[in-house]
């Protein structure tokens, strides 16, 4: 057995996080314009170095906007986020997202899925093909409680996916959605099953070794459509 080493957040991380939750819980409104940094400083009774810091990382995050001589105000992190902003929210909502982030994601998801299946069935060789096949065929050896796992490997599946057609940026925006995409397979395979997560993936799978496009993006509309406005949708745990 294995244990992970412990690991103590600097001032800084916790003033990130204070902001974050204040921001995300609607405590501090969009417009609100902060204190200065040495008022921000004394109140928490931190040094301005770690004020400073810490909105420098906001401003990065999208959270917070520095004007010069006018000040620091909250940002509309919906239009000024980034991948940061939705990781902040996920830990801010220990993963539990609500709908309409929950619709957002799979609505992009969907783009993504056509775009890595075309390359993958126009540039991925017969053993590439099996290698992926391999990776689903892993579901099977799981228990129905392993959906934490099941979920790994249903990322590891389409980020191999995404890899496959010889695209160079798409894996790394796979990867930058890996733990909202993680977290939403969670919530599928306690809802339905490990078998329905399984199911899904061999139809998809299949089209694919087939190089039927059209099947496999008819599949990828049809799934996610049932995930996002039909009968199969996540947004409840």
């Amino acid at each position: 057995m294995e244990f992970q080493k412990l690991y103590a957040p600097s001032l800084k991380e916790l003033f990130v996080r204070q902001l974050q939750e204040r921001i995300l819980s609607g405590e501090l409104p969009v417009g609100t314009r902060l204190p200065p940094e040495r008022d921000l400083a004394r109140q928490m009774q931190v040094s301005r170095a770690v004020v400073n810091g810490g909105i420098a990382e906001l401003a990065r995050q999208g959270f917070l906007e520095v004007h010069p001589r006018q000040g620091t105000f909250v940002s509309d992190y919906r239009r000024t986020g980034n991948m940061e902003t939705l990781l902040a929210l996920l830990r801010y909502t220990r993963g539990m997202l609500g709908k309409e982030e929950i619709r957002s994601i799979l609505e992009v998801r969907q783009s993504l899925e056509h775009m890595a299946v075309r390359l993958a069935i126009l540039n991925g060789s017969g053993e590439d093909l099996n290698a992926l096949g391999a990776i689903m065929e892993q579901l099977l050896q799981l228990s129905p409680g392993d959906v934490e796992q099941a979920s790994q490997i249903a990322f590891r599946f389409h980020h191999e996916l995404s890899i496959l057609g010889g695209n160079r940026v798409l894996p790394l925006i796979y990867s930058s959605f890996k733990a909202p995409c993680v977290s939403l397979w969670v919530r599928f395979c306690r809802k339905y099953g490990i078998a329905a997560l399984y199911a899904n993936m061999r139809r998809l799978y299949d089209a694919i070794l087939a190089r039927d496009l059209s099947a496999a993006e008819s599949w990828i509309d049809a799934y996610l459509n049932e995930a996002i406005r039909g009968s199969q949708q996540i947004y409840q745990t």
